[in-house]
């Protein structure tokens, strides 16, 4: 079911640098007990629908939300407070968590941390490139070996007739999507003499700080924590959680949030890469932050501290460009200055393929 709504959400927290010991301000929100959890599945409606030649074949359910920069419920399909893992879309906030602790890179490094980068081998060298600033090697990545996500990436590492430090031909730390950050990382630790061995547990300073950004700019905190596919900790929040982080993020005058908005938004090729649809979406859209997420999470912020947060319920990536432009044309990005319409357009454009041409399209009912 969609519905549109006017009334005002929880607004959109202050940015206070956090601290580890620092009492939880009374715009957090409590963890939900046991009892008030909710499931994706419970309350999804569709997202979007695919075509194939005049008839739906298939139908992709989730949950979707459109913030103002008020903070204002622009509109919400499912349950915008659905309780969901983030996955990667919350590298931004922990590249503000980095940012806030010291790590200073130039503006394409910092992108980096903040990616799901392709593997392509600007992406490699820009990992290189943060662990050697801090006098760091590949061998000190602790990321899932991984093969570069970008084909003909994957294809000459692969083929590679010598194995440069970390390259090919089999998977690697440094080839995975997550590399960046870890890299990210491990500089922090070197910056405030943090230990580098157990950078990915639990407690460790760095992902108390990470936790602590989270809860600040959703104003939810954490209720469960898990690992995330490339071994980092993993902090719970809600959907529309997710969407006041990024219009937070996007919409910061000044200050590190500010920085990780210029970082992405300027560089969107580090944050993603060749064909990826928030490289080709902040291209289009300046100032616009976007970062996709594993299984079906995206969040996305404009300028104006407007937002949009998704999850596509099954997981799957294909009908997420498309969410993904019309989601950002309800959140107003048809009024930013310089926006580039037709390239907007283009990235939600995703054809239904027979015999080698279109015969269909994925649809989205709110567009």
């Amino acid at each position: 079911m969609v519905t549109s709504h006017t009334a005002s959400a929880s607004p959109a927290p202050a940015s206070p640098t956090p601290s580890s010991d620092a009492a939880r301000p009374a715009d957090i929100a409590p963890a939900p007990g046991p009892e008030a959890a909710r499931t994706v599945a419970d309350a999804a409606a569709p997202l979007a629908q695919v075509l194939r030649g005049g008839l739906v074949e298939s139908v992709h359910l989730g949950h979707l939300v459109v913030l103002g920069p008020d903070g204002a419920v622009r509109l919400a399909i499912g349950d915008p407070d659905v309780v969901i893992w983030p996955r990667s879309s919350v590298k931004p906030i922990q590249a503000l968590a980095m940012l806030d602790n010291g790590l200073d890179l130039p503006d394409p490094l910092f992108a980096l941390v903040a990616a799901s980068h392709n593997g392509e081998p600007f992406h490699r060298a820009g990992v290189r490139e943060i662990l050697a600033r801090a006098g760091l090697t590949t061998d000190d990545l602790r990321n899932t070996p991984d093969m570069p996500l970008h084909a003909p990436s994957a294809f000459a590492w692969q083929m590679a007739d010598h194995v440069e430090e970390g390259d090919g031909p089999g998977p690697a730390p440094i080839a995975q999507n997550c590399s960046g950050k870890h890299a990210g990382m491990l500089a922090t630790c070197v910056v405030n003499d943090w230990s580098r061995e157990d950078y990915l547990e639990l407690g460790h300073p760095l992902q108390v700080e990470i936790r602590d950004w989270l809860a600040r700019l959703t104003g939810v905190e954490p209720a469960h924590v898990t690992v995330d596919g490339c071994g980092a900790p993993l902090f719970s929040t809600t959907l529309s959680g997710l969407a006041r982080a990024f219009g937070a993020v996007a919409g910061a005058p000044d200050d590190v949030e500010a920085r990780v908005a210029r970082a992405m938004s300027t560089h969107p090729e580090m944050v993603g890469g060749d064909g990826r649809e928030a490289t080709l979406a902040m291209r289009a859209v300046p100032g616009l932050v976007a970062k996709d997420g594993a299984d079906g999470v995206y969040g996305a912020g404009l300028p104006d501290g407007s937002a949009v947060a998704f999850k596509v319920l099954d997981g799957g990536p294909r009908p997420r460009p498309a969410i993904l432009a019309a989601a950002l044309r309800a959140a107003g990005a048809a009024d930013v200055p310089g926006v580039d319409l037709a390239a907007l357009d283009a990235v939600g454009d995703v054809p239904v393929l027979g015999g080698g041409h279109a015969v269909g399209r994925v649809d989205v009912p709110f567009s």
